[in-house]
């Protein structure tokens, strides 16, 4: 491996770890914005906006065209809904469940993913990515056990809707758009993503903004965190693989956790923090083979 391969994988790795705490950021500090007054409905329609033009006019000072086949364009717009139907039902989770739990349930979504390609025929479904998924269910239970009387189910049922809904997109988009510039197919997704939602602010009698400055600082900072690290994840495929960018991603509940303490006062357990702590490790000892195998494909 030579020097520069060693300081491009480093900086995809640096890249990867950013877009996960910016994940974990984004998510946690959407409960600030509806603390000052606004509500998950309209944070998911100004989501999506700021990637778009981002994506646009870096496509614009580097002069490069944003058209991608109608196939695959057809399919990252209909991936573009479903990642509206996930963030909405995430962020409406975060509402009525303490961040750090809605998050938990959420990243259930690499082991979905994992499942659907199996049941698709796409990929054959391993006995460690099997017994991972039964030690992070296991995790997850443990975790919401302690206190589930106190967790709103339909904030839990919003939560596994959206790990369904991005492990449908995860496990669809390596299919169908395998073969684009990630940074195109992103760009359509956004779009995909962003007409729904805006329809839907609509039907729910608009934009609902913010009542303090506070509300305000929320609001304008989860889209910021979200628009480096939609792209970001992206950047980091690119440099090392998806591999290793989603085993690096499982970083995000621990963030999520922390700045959900930090930001918002909301804590866990030390038996929660257990169960959270489980869960992660299965993500990470599911994902890890698959790291190992393509760096040795690669090198």
């Amino acid at each position: 491996m030579t020097q520069a391969t060693k300081s491009g994988q480093g900086f995809g790795i640096a890249v990867a770890l950013g877009a996960a705490v910016c994940f974990g950021l984004a998510n946690t500090i959407a409960g600030v914005a509806y603390a000052g007054g606004s509500d998950p409905t309209s944070v998911s329609g100004s989501r999506f906006v700021l990637p778009i033009l981002i994506l646009a006019a870096f496509a614009y000072l580097r002069k490069i065209p944003l058209a991608l086949p109608r196939r695959e364009a057809a399919w990252a717009l209909a991936l573009g809904v479903i990642t509206a139907l996930y963030t909405l039902a995430l962020l409406s989770a975060i509402n009525l469940l303490p961040v750090g739990i809605a998050i938990l349930v959420f990243y259930l979504f690499p082991i979905l993913t994992a499942f659907i390609a199996a049941i698709m025929g796409w990929v054959p479904l391993g006995l460690r990515t099997a017994g991972a998924a039964v030690v992070a269910l296991a995790g997850l239970t443990f975790a919401l056990g302690v206190r589930i009387e106190d967790y709103d189910p339909w904030g839990i049922s919003l939560s596994a809707l959206g790990a369904l809904g991005l492990a449908i997109v995860s496990a669809v988009s390596g299919r169908v758009i395998a073969n684009s510039d990630p940074m195109r197919a992103t760009f359509y997704m956004a779009v995909g993503a962003l007409i729904p939602l805006l329809f839907v602010v609509f039907a729910a009698g608009g934009f609902n903004r913010p009542e303090s400055q506070t509300g305000w600082l929320g609001l304008v900072f989860t889209n910021i965190f979200y628009a480096f690290a939609m792209i970001g994840y992206f950047v980091a495929i690119g440099r090392v693989g998806a591999p290793m960018t989603t085993t690096l991603s499982n970083l995000e509940p621990l963030v999520a956790i922390t700045a959900a303490f930090l930001l918002l006062g909301q804590s866990l357990a030390p038996l929660q923090l257990a169960g959270a702590a489980v869960v992660v490790g299965a993500l990470i000892f599911a994902a890890y083979p698959r790291r190992v195998a393509a760096e040795a494909a690669s090198s």
